[in-house]
Formats: structure tokens, sequence, C-alpha cells
């Protein structure tokens, strides 16, 4: 374990984020260009989704057990980009179903970007650092977030859709460069004393499930993915009433996003003085008092301000739920913790933007706003009640 943080950790995870961020954007562009459907690329893009609520768990366990950590990671990128030059040759020219299929094989190991880089952590950075680390974990996620969609868009337009997709598979690449320049880590579970696979599956589940306090980052954590499903749809369609194009909502997302990072690298090593649940959920709760003002903007510029004061809010909530997976389980469960609930964060992500696309048309966007608001109130109340539980608490490890 070296006594400083790993910069080819940071290099490889953001590289691999900053493709994923790419990869949702890119292929709605690349399915309706080529086929017209907006069916076909609503099915698309939840077949990429979908299939880590199921694979989170399974590839958690596998990462615990096996030695062979930077070479899961590889193979995951790997995919990525095969399955992105696949898409090249495949959309519009074969049947519909070959586009969703290939989607969700990509979708089979995402858990492996947005927690299973995470699980290693722990092993990679020593006790003192890791408030450091999480900070600059936050922080990967949230330059992807930015980056990401921005790149897509602006090679779409300027080059094509087709370039877009090929520069995914380059990032993809470029990541299993930097996963290979890090070091071998040991299997967290000794072969001595591993239990059955499915057996493993299930106690991490159960940890996640009755441990009160890693409850309540997860609940609130997740609530707080599927209300920002729902935000996906509401942005674009937000911008005609303040006179705005469909696409000024990206300028949003980015705008919290640099709100986000601001905070997430600023307080993020003060935050060990209060318990990282709490944390959690009080951001959260603020982040949901500051979307009931978004209504009240008359344009996009007053927006934009709001966004980022919005962002500054959130900003502490990401360190901290990293922050409360390593506290509350051991080492020998990181793997099945971070992939697991990463899994379940994409997924409520999904179900949101569904169920957006089905109610925002109905009830309008301003309505909408003030529900995103009251629901991540409502997730952050859940959180709490989700740790009244006679459950025993593991001590701080």
């Amino acid at each position: 374990m070296s006594d400083r943080l790993p910069a080819s950790y940071y290099l490889a995870a953001t590289l691999a984020r900053v493709g994923d961020e790419m990869v949702a954007f890119t292929l709605v562009l690349l399915v309706l260009e080529r086929t017209d459907s907006p069916a076909l690329a609503g099915l698309t893009g939840a077949a990429y989704a979908l299939p880590a609520v199921i694979t989170g768990p399974l590839l958690g366990t596998w990462l615990d057990r096996t030695p062979y950590r930077r070479t899961a990671l590889g193979l995951n990128q790997a995919v990525l980009g095969a399955v992105m030059l696949a898409m090249l040759a495949v959309v519009g020219h074969t049947a519909h179903w070959v586009t969703p299929a290939l989607a969700a094989l990509a979708g089979t190991t995402l858990p492996l970007v947005s927690g299973g880089f995470t699980s290693m952590l722990p092993s990679l950075v020593p006790q003192p650092l890791l408030a450091r680390a999480n900070s600059l974990e936050a922080a990967s996620f949230g330059a992807a977030t930015i980056t990401g969609p921005a790149t897509a868009a602006t090679i779409a337009a300027a080059v094509s859709v087709d370039a877009a997709a090929a520069v995914i598979a380059v990032t993809a690449t470029l990541s299993i460069v930097a996963i290979m320049r890090l070091p071998a880590l040991p299997a967290a579970i000794d072969v001595a004393d591993r239990e059955p696979f499915l057996g493993s599956v299930v106690a991490g589940l159960a940890h996640l499930a009755r441990t009160p306090r890693l409850r309540a980052s997860t609940v609130t954590t997740t609530l707080l993915m599927g209300v920002m499903g729902v935000l996906l749809i509401t942005l674009p369609l937000h911008m005609e009433s303040l006179g705005a194009p469909r696409s000024a909502a990206g300028y949003l997302w980015t705008a919290l996003e640099i709100g986000s990072v601001a905070t997430a690298l600023l307080f993020g090593r003060w935050q060990t003085r209060w318990r990282p649940e709490h944390v959690v959920m009080v951001s959260v709760a603020l982040y949901g008092l500051a979307f009931t003002t978004w209504p009240l903007a008359s344009s996009l510029a007053v927006l934009l301000v709001l966004a980022a004061a919005t962002g500054l809010l959130e900003g502490p909530m990401l360190p901290a739920m990293f922050s409360a997976r390593q506290q509350y389980s051991s080492v020998e469960l990181q793997g099945r913790v971070s992939t697991t609930a990463a899994s379940l964060r994409v997924g409520a992500a999904a179900l949101g933007q569904a169920a957006g696309g089905l109610l925002v048309p109905v009830v309008g966007t301003h309505a909408a706003l003030l529900a995103v608001g009251a629901a991540l109130l409502a997730a952050s109340a859940l959180g709490y009640l989700s740790t009244l539980s006679r459950a025993a608490v593991p001590a701080r490890l």
C-alpha cells in the first residue's frame, strides 16, 4: 500500500467514467440518426443500464474473491470498446433487436466502472488518506459527468456521431493502459475462508440490508438517482419555457457538477467530523430544497446560477457515500458492497428516466421540478427511517 494517492488509479477510473458518460448520449444519437426510431433509442438506453441491477452483486462477489481485479476492470473496458465499434457496424444495418442486445452486453459489466474501481481504494490508500482519496474519487465522477456528455455532443456536432462512438473505444483503450499500471492486489477473501459463491452474494446483500447506517446511505443515494432520472427528462423540456433550445439542458448539468466537484474537493477532508450517513442525508435534503427554487427562474442565465449553487449543496454527498461503505464494511466486503450499491443506483436512474418520460409531459415541467425537490426531501427522510432498527451497527473499521 502506497503512502501517496495513486495518480494512475484516478487516471484509469476517470477515463473509464468519461467513456461511460459518453455512451448513453452517443447511443441515443446513433440509433436516432440511423433508424429514426425513438422507441428503439429508449430501449437501447434501458438495455445498457438495467442489466447492472442483476450483475452488480455477482461482479462484486467475484471482485472480493479474485486476485485479478486489474484484469477484471480492463476486461470491462475492452468489452465496452468492442461493443461501441460493433454498434457502428450493426445499427441500422441489421434486425432492430441486435442493437439493444449489444447494449445489454456492455451494460452487464457497468457496475465495475461505478463501483469496482471505488472498492479498490481501501486496499490502495492508507487509512489517514482515505478522506482525501474519497474527495478525489467524487471529483473523478464529477469530472466524467461534466466532460462525457459535452465531449460526445461536441464530436457528434463537429464531426459525426460515428466519430463519437469511436472516441469511446479509444478512451476505453487508454483506460486499460492506465489500469495495467496499478499495483496487483491480493484477493480480499482468503481462499481458506471462502464460502460458496451464491452464499457470498447473499452475505453481501444481507450486509447492506442489515447494517442500519450503511442502509441509510444506500437508500438515500439510490432514491436520489431515481429522482435524477426524472430530471433527465424534465430539463430539456423545461428549456422551452425559457425560450432556449432543449440542448441547453446540458449546460445545467455542467453547472450542477461544477458546483458539486467544488465542495467535494474543498470540504471532503472535513467530513470525518460527522458520521457519513448523516452527511449524505443532510446533503440530499438541502439539494431537494434548492430544487424548489428552480421554477422561479425566469431565464436560462438565472437558472444556471441556481444550478451551480444547487451543486454546491450536493457536493459533500458523494465522498460521504464512499466513506459509509468503507467505514461500515470490512475489506472483505468492499467489492460486493460497492458494486451492489452502484447497480441499485444505475437501475433506479433508468427507472426514474422511464417514469419521467411518462409523467413530465402530463404534469408540466414546473410541477415536475417541485416534485423533484419534494422527492429528494422524501429520500432523505426515508434514509433516516431506515436507520431505526435494533440491528447491530459495525464499529468503524
